[in-house]
């Protein structure tokens, strides 16, 4: 009997190995604060992101892609949990994740657990709730962030400058070298290797010869309209605050600095992606090689009388969303149907033949990889503190808020939403159409969950601390 045994696991060991290494590599880029300025969208010409561009050519783009919560914390716990805002009350930068969500449910760890390598470096989670336990080996000293420019440094919070040093002086480099070292090793098992660049995060000190490739005298403002909060209800002036960081800005007749600055470091995070990029194409893992890039949330310059994110417009939330999937996507190919990150989990468990597991909310992508025109009844859901909500359709923006206001926009003749046609009452089907989309529950924050139920005052002013708060590296 041990014989028939001993011969039978001696038949079965390969083609067990066999199996694992039909599971392909995964290589998850991400970049902090990256918002739809890029090649492909075609969202703002200036922009020159010729890495990102050349990854979109491989592969799928998607033109209609958001975060699911427009701040750093509650988009990464999301993305990488399965976990929606409103089921596990993350939404800000100060609710830690790790209270609610244990190790064993994140994406990194699941794949772990099915057998893959799990490679990471620089920023994945938010900085400040890290759990690099859940990696089989992470970057541990990534360095400083780089150096200040000598001369001023912006205004206000809006931080920004050139700075006289190479790239391999600011951690992005760094945090890339680890990638690239990665991909030049030897894997005995599948890997799923995350880069989390920090840049286009504030500040947005990067090398001069980046300020160089936009010229201030060549810089043009982002479509804007006078008086555009006009119609927008209480709760959305009070999360735009315009009063604040735009005000600082209009006065101090920098605007066009501050958009040259966001377009360098924009520059500086494609060429270190680039590099990555390269590594790929020098290993013997480029043909069988997941690729996703990601931007975890927009940023707004100035739309809407708003800098940042932590809104609930186009700019807060939509951003870069890439794939590239060998034997699957088609290169140079865009899809125009909604999407949101929470994406991200199913999809990959499916691609690499992992259960998905039953915690986990959000859509299967793979039929618009396979086909970005398919057939689709998926739109992207935003949310952005308790029990306010922005749905997503190839048409429609329908925001409402905790208080019950409401915004409604047409992208077909209104793509930088313009006019809110929530009182319109020739509108009201669509209006009822996309409610009937919302969330039915709320989770209270983790931090002053039971403050800030009201949209205005309360979650004004945690939107404002949470802003406060974005001066920093992560």
């Amino acid at each position: 009997m041990k014989n028939h045994l001993l011969v039978l696991l001696l038949f079965v060991a390969p083609l067990l190995r066999a199996e694992e290494a039909r599971r392909p590599n995964i290589l998850l880029i991400a970049a902090d604060d990256l918002n739809h300025w890029v090649g492909y969208t075609g969202r703002n010409k200036q922009t020159k992101t010729p890495n990102i561009d050349r990854l979109s050519a491989r592969g799928l783009s998607f033109t209609n892609a958001h975060a699911t919560v427009p701040v750093c914390n509650g988009s990464r716990s999301s993305l990488l949990s399965g976990v929606r805002p409103y089921t596990s009350g993350v939404y800000g930068n100060g609710d830690d994740w790790r209270k609610v969500i244990p190790p064993e449910k994140t994406l990194i760890s699941v794949f772990r657990q099915a057998g893959y390598l799990t490679l990471g470096s620089g920023k994945i989670y938010h900085g400040a709730y890290d759990r690099k336990s859940e990696w089989d080996d992470y970057l541990q000293n990534e360095g400083p962030m780089g150096p200040s420019p000598a001369g001023s440094k912006g205004v206000g919070g809006i931080r920004f400058g050139a700075v006289d040093a190479d790239d391999s002086e600011l951690s992005d480099h760094r945090i890339v070298d680890y990638g690239i070292a990665q991909l030049q090793k030897k894997h005995d098992k599948p890997f799923l290797l995350t880069v989390g660049l920090h840049k286009p995060h504030m500040p947005w000190f990067v090398p001069k010869k980046y300020f160089d490739l936009h010229p201030l005298e060549s810089i043009e403002l982002p479509p804007i309209q006078e008086n555009d909060l006009a119609d927008v209800p209480e709760a959305g002036v009070a999360f735009a605050r315009p009063k604040g960081d735009h005000r600082q800005i209009i006065e101090s007749g920098r605007w066009k600095e501050a958009i040259q600055a966001y377009l360098a470091a924009v520059s500086y995070a494609d060429a270190e992606i680039g590099r990555l990029l390269d590594a790929l194409d020098a290993s013997s893992y480029r043909e069988d090689t997941i690729v996703i890039l990601l931007g975890d949330h927009g940023w707004h310059l100035g739309e809407k009388e708003h800098w940042r994110k932590f809104a609930l417009w186009e700019e807060a939330t939509r951003a870069p969303y890439i794939w590239v999937v060998p034997g699957l996507t088609k290169p140079g190919t865009l899809s125009t149907r909604p999407v949101d990150f929470s994406s991200l989990y199913p999809t990959l468990t499916e691609l690499a033949g992992i259960p998905r597991p039953s915690h986990v909310e959000g859509d299967n992508i793979h039929r618009l990889l396979e086909d970005p025109a398919a057939e689709w009844k998926g739109y992207a859901l935003s949310t952005w503190l308790q029990g306010n909500h922005s749905i997503r359709t190839e048409q429609w923006r329908y925001t409402r808020y905790a208080d019950g206001s409401e915004e409604l926009y047409d992208h077909l003749s209104d793509p930088y939403e313009w006019k809110n046609l929530a009182k319109d009452e020739s509108q009201a089907s669509v209006k009822r159409e996309l409610a009937a989309l919302l969330p039915d529950h709320n989770a209270a924050g983790l931090t002053n969950g039971d403050g800030w139920q009201d949209a205005g005052r309360g979650n004004a002013r945690r939107a404002a601390a949470d802003s406060e708060g974005d001066t920093d590296p992560d």
